[in-house]
């Protein structure tokens, strides 16, 4: 009787075994090539490139009863401000070349550097300020950029109401 448990016990173990050999050849057989990854990434590379290119980079931005354009960068928080418009700011001045409001929502950043502020040139500093420039000077400051409007008239030392639209 043990013998037969023995040879019982064998032909489990192989029968085991072998199953385990054939699923493992099973999955090599259908995993992916070097190659299948790499189209597969390339085709996801597209699709991103694609996505992006679909995306509005242009807004307008009404001061005054005039309409401007602003082009927006190709960033996550200029996509972010995107999603919020329609918006009207009530804005206010600052040092004589800049309009500011602080944000009710925080929007994701990429602060850093710039060195040079150009007229036009929407930021954010920190994390839900919102700054459009109206005149050009060199700073210490870092911020996101958002984007630039065309053509910006120096807005003066006042309160304005800005509105931004897609």
């Amino acid at each position: 009787m043990k013998k037969v448990a023995k040879i019982v016990l064998i032909i489990f173990i192989v029968l085991v075994f072998a199953i385990l050999v054939d699923t493992v050849f099973r999955w090599e057989k259908y995993a992916p090539t070097e190659e299948e990854k790499e189209s597969v990434n390339l085709q996801k590379e597209e699709n991103n490139i694609e996505s992006e290119s679909k995306m509005n980079f242009n807004i307008n931005v009404v001061i005054d009863e005039k309409t401007y354009n602003a082009t927006l960068e190709k960033n996550e928080t200029a996509q972010s401000f995107i999603n919020m418009l329609p918006q009207e700011y009530n804005m206010s001045e600052l040092n004589g070349n800049e309009k500011y409001i602080y944000l009710d929502k925080t929007l994701p950043t990429n602060s850093y550097n710039p060195k040079h502020i150009e007229k036009g040139d929407i930021m954010l500093y920190g994390n839900n300020c919102l700054v459009v420039f109206y005149k050009s000077f060199d700073t210490s400051y870092s911020y996101t950029k958002i984007g630039h409007i065309d053509n910006l008239p120096d807005l003066g030392n006042k309160n304005i109401t800005i509105k931004f639209e897609k």
